[in-house]
């Protein structure tokens, strides 16, 4: 059995579920690490084996550089998750990971004819809703003060000078690849998709998660929460019912 992290460094494995029937991969947000999903991985195991993306550039990757290409990032999680698709397998993603888990769905179905059961989109807009944004070309203040206003980050850390500039580099690098980043209204997977988003989120309007629709050629589903960016934080409970609720039906399918 593969242990709880593969031999490159993508993978955390919190609770390990050898007899779970299917796997959810996690995908943190812009700046974010495997950590932020060890809540979700303990609630839902045994049933769930629960795999967490660890970035480089944070943690215990903190000496490698970071990423700045969504493309790039999404061909070595898509690389790395090759050794666990011996079971269903579905996406979890918030910001920055939710777009991530559209662009890894789409190389397993291309590359590897494996098409992930479902895709939990959460906290961002549709692949294809562009704005134009420049955080990546702010000073480090500049960028200290996003991750104030959107609150995803420990205010521990933000007080911390030290650690903060241990971990700018690698928010600086996933900016860039967030707001470089452009998908085209036609590109479609083959996967259902259920967006979760925030009902005040300052960066997904309505239309834009809506949007989503647009990008499965299959199920579509949207479930909004009072609450900004980060409303994942105050429904917890309620978002893992949809997640269990999704993965139970996608097992029963078979």
């Amino acid at each position: 059995m593969i242990d709880n992290q593969n031999a490159d460094g993508w993978i955390r494995r919190y609770h390990a579920a050898d007899e779970s029937p299917i796997r959810l991969v996690c995908l943190p947000h812009a700046g974010g690490s495997a950590s932020f999903y060890y809540p979700m991985s303990q609630a839902l195991a045994p049933e769930v084996d629960v795999l967490s993306v660890q970035y480089p550039g944070r943690q215990d990757r903190r000496h490698e550089p970071g990423i700045t290409d969504i493309g790039v990032y999404a061909d070595a999680v898509t690389s790395a998750l090759v050794p666990w698709l011996d079971r269903p397998l579905a996406l979890f993603g918030h910001s920055m990971g939710a777009v991530l888990a559209f662009e890894v769905a789409r190389r397993l179905e291309r590359e590897h004819r494996f098409d992930p059961v479902h895709i939990f989109a959460s906290g961002r807009r549709s692949p294809s809703s562009h704005r134009p944004e420049t955080v990546h070309l702010r000073d480090d203040d500049g960028i200290v003060a996003e991750m104030r206003e959107l609150s995803g980050t420990n205010a521990a850390i933000l007080g911390n000078e030290e650690i903060l500039r241990m971990v700018l580099p690698a928010i600086r690098s996933d900016y860039t690849a967030i707001e470089n980043y452009r998908a085209a209204p036609e590109d479609t997977v083959n996967t259902p998709i259920t967006v979760l988003t925030g009902e005040s989120d300052p960066r997904t309007s309505r239309e834009e998660a809506d949007a989503w629709r647009g990008h499965t050629r299959a199920a579509f589903d949207i479930h909004r929460y009072p609450g900004g960016h980060f409303f994942l934080a105050q429904h917890q409970p309620q978002i893992l019912k949809v997640v269990s609720e999704e993965l139970a039906a996608a097992v029963r399918k078979g």
